[in-house]
């Protein structure tokens, strides 16, 4: 979701028109304060001395109505309106809000460790370093026995309950008992600040080509962009890849920031304009610390919104080599209002477009958007996503580059160089696999079995390299996924190979987070391989 800073209800359903669920929001929202997200402020909405047709039936359902209008029903009915504008503006009830902002502000309060529940047992699978549970004591294979006074083993847990006890004001104080190798103890842990990090990865791909995935544009992105550069610049790299594949966009404010890191002058990076909001631009503003050197950006089907922001500015300046496959398309900005009722509605106000003019926001309806949320599925069923020659989106206007290129408008961003989706993703098989928790159990209990020896490689990237026994973990998961009866034994080769692979990536994901999948899973990516071939011609 892109932000731009900036009783009886089954007989009101029978009985009471569309016009109803359209029209009861906007009285709710227009008679709601409204406040704007950040630094930004609306204050209060001002209404026109006369009511309107809508508002005037939003008054008469609120006095008159026979049954009472429940928060859900006006919640279900906000959603209803607003999906009839367009896509992306959506009504937040309040009991989510504070998990969707947690995401763009880049942190939350808590005890710092990543678990999974397995044979209904709480597992710590992960300690931040640095983190308050590592401070006090918490170990990888710790068991949760209880929660404060809370029985959280064997007790039917769920992940939203464990993280609701797990959670916190900073600075509060949280006892649990552990089970560790067979007996209880004890650890108070003060809970703290956690980041949710947007860089997932960040490390040389060769001696002298950097890397950085970017998962997100939250609060923190820029800062820990400028980080994760300037550590591998210290390393003496002249190239580098930008990973935007599956981030679905955040904070116009971030992406615009990084582009400015790569563009000089003051090079127009996206303007937004819309019916009720005049065109502002967004421009360079400072000397950028990659202005030289080679650059490409990976982009694919789930690349959107701000990635699409980044990517189409580069593009048009002809800065960075664009590959793998046409982005999103979701060119609508949104601006959050805060609800009294501590509920939000995030609002689409007006569209991007990047520097030559194209809108990046591909077509969609006023009518619930028809077979807009299928609009994946449909292009791989056309062989976009596989097939470079029908990979084209030329049913927009031509623009061209500063270079002279030709580009399309139409919704998305092309790639100057295509790579097709691998299918093996997607088979049958695998997906049976996939589905279900057998391999994370997998990836933990190995770990946990053989865990001196894996720690003894450096990173993901020598994991990759050295590591042996994929035949032997294949076997050791065969024989786990058959009891818990899953069997692998009848697969491809094809998919035999994924599933290894994917194994080993989710084991470097155990050692080493989200940098170690990634070291390992771009060992033999074929869009990396394009990167590589890119900055070195």
């Amino acid at each position: 979701m892109e932000m731009h800073r900036n009783s009886n209800n089954k007989k009101i359903q029978v009985w009471l028109p569309l016009l109803f669920a359209l029209v009861m929001v906007l009285g709710m929202t227009l008679g709601y304060l409204l406040r704007g997200n950040g630094s930004q402020t609306r204050g209060i909405l001002m209404l026109p001395g006369k009511r309107s047709p809508l508002q005037e039936v939003v008054d008469l359902v609120n006095a008159k109505y026979v049954d009472p209008i429940t928060d859900t029903l006006n919640g279900d009915m906000a959603q209803a309106m607003l999906a009839k504008l367009d896509p992306h503006s959506v009504y937040i009830p309040a009991v989510d809000l504070s998990e969707i902002n947690e995401d763009l502000q880049g942190n939350f309060q808590g005890i710092g460790v990543e678990f999974q529940i397995f044979n209904d047992t709480v597992n710590v699978i992960n300690v931040l370093q640095g983190g308050p549970s590592e401070k006090a004591g918490l170990q990888v294979g710790d068991k949760f026995v209880k929660v404060g006074d809370s029985v959280v083993a064997g007790n039917k847990i769920t992940n939203a309950r464990i993280r609701n006890l797990l959670r916190g004001p900073g600075a509060s104080k949280v006892l649990v008992t552990m089970m560790r190798n067979g007996k209880l103890q004890q650890f108070t842990i003060n809970r703290g600040l956690i980041p949710i990090p947007s860089i997932d990865a960040s490390y040389k791909l060769d001696s002298s080509t950097g890397y950085i995935r970017i998962n997100k544009f939250s609060e923190t992105t820029y800062e820990e962009f400028m980080a994760s550069l300037e550590k591998l610049q210290k390393q003496k790299i002249s190239q580098l890849v930008l990973d935007l594949r599956g981030n679905g966009g955040g904070i116009l404010t971030e992406a615009v920031d990084i582009a400015d890191e790569f563009l000089d002058g003051n090079k127009l990076i996206v303007y937004t304009q819309g019916d009720k909001m005049p065109r502002q631009e967004y421009r360079c503003k400072r000397d950028g610390i990659f202005e030289k050197g080679k650059l490409v950006v990976l982009v694919d089907e789930n690349s959107a919104s701000a990635s699409e922001v980044l990517t189409g500015a580069l593009q048009d300046w002809d800065r960075a080599t664009i590959i793998g496959r046409r982005t999103f398309g979701k060119g609508l900005v949104q601006e959050q209002y805060d609800l009294s009722d501590g509920a939000a509605l995030r609002l689409t106000v007006a569209r991007y477009y990047t520097p030559s003019g194209r809108s990046i926001q591909k077509p969609y309806t006023h009518d619930g958007n028809g077979d807009y949320g299928n609009d994946l599925l449909k292009r791989y069923q056309h062989g976009e996503l596989v097939n470079a020659d029908s990979n084209k989106v030329q049913n927009g206007k031509a623009y061209q580059t500063k270079g002279g290129r030709t580009v399309y408008g139409g919704g998305g961003i092309m790639p100057d160089v295509f790579v097709p989706f691998d299918t093996s993703m997607i088979s049958a098989s695998v997906n049976k696999v996939l589905n279900r928790t057998t391999v994370s159990n997998f990836v933990y209990q190995y770990y946990v079995q053989n865990k001196n020896e894996l720690t003894a490689y450096h990173s993901g990237v020598e994991f990759a390299q050295k590591f042996d026994k994929e035949e032997d973990m294949w076997n050791a998961f065969a024989n786990f996924a058959s009891k818990d009866s899953l069997s692998v034994n009848s697969i491809s080769a094809k998919d035999k190979d994924f599933l290894k692979d994917h194994l080993k990536a989710l084991l470097g994901r155990q050692i080493w987070r989200n940098e170690g999948l990634y070291e390992i899973l771009n060992a033999d990516d074929e869009m990396i391989k394009k990167a590589l071939e890119a900055v070195k011609k």
